[in-house]
């Protein structure tokens, strides 16, 4: 089955979140600089490098977009991919609501994305690599759950369920 490729697009919500929290990650270090103590301690030098350290990981785990490819989803990220297989797929749904009311176990909930571990009420736990909730597609498997958010969510799940078991 020859590839199929989704692009990743952000929500109004994204832009806004990822905009104030890059501009505040590259203010913090240029504020600190203007508090310099004439002796630079390692407690300091950290304090400048954690923001941008931290904006340099958000960018390059944001989810740019999804490939179907042979028996295998790809998620595309800045410079790689994370690879997931399909075997086992119990079945693929849009469902524009299923991550309302999710709490972040571990992961990052808004600069650049939303992507790790959540859980709500009615996904249970589950891994997102998503860009715009409204987007979202499920893809049930029989020990975990996963959320995507591409831009076209039927046609995804669609596709998606012809690799369901």
């Amino acid at each position: 089955m020859p590839s199929a490729v989704f692009q990743a697009p952000w929500s109004r919500q994204l832009k806004i979140i990822s905009a104030i929290s890059a501009a505040m990650l590259l203010a913090i270090p240029l504020f600190l600089m203007t508090k310099a103590p004439p002796e630079h301690s390692i407690l300091f030098s950290i304090a400048l490098a954690l923001p941008p350290t931290i904006l340099l990981l958000g960018a390059l785990f944001m989810v740019r977009g999804y490939v179907i490819q042979s028996n295998n989803l790809l998620v595309l990220r800045l410079g790689w991919k994370t690879t997931i297989p399909l075997q086992g797929l119990n079945k693929a749904s849009a469902d524009p609501e299923s991550m309302q009311g999710s709490v972040r176990i571990f992961g990052n909930s808004g600069l650049f994305g939303y992507t790790g571990l959540f859980q709500n009420k009615k996904l249970g736990r589950y891994r997102a690599f998503a860009t715009d909730q409204e987007k979202a597609v499920v893809l049930q498997f029989p020990t975990k759950t996963l959320v995507i958010t591409p831009d076209r969510p039927e046609r995804m799940a669609e596709m998606l369920n012809r690799h369901a078991s």
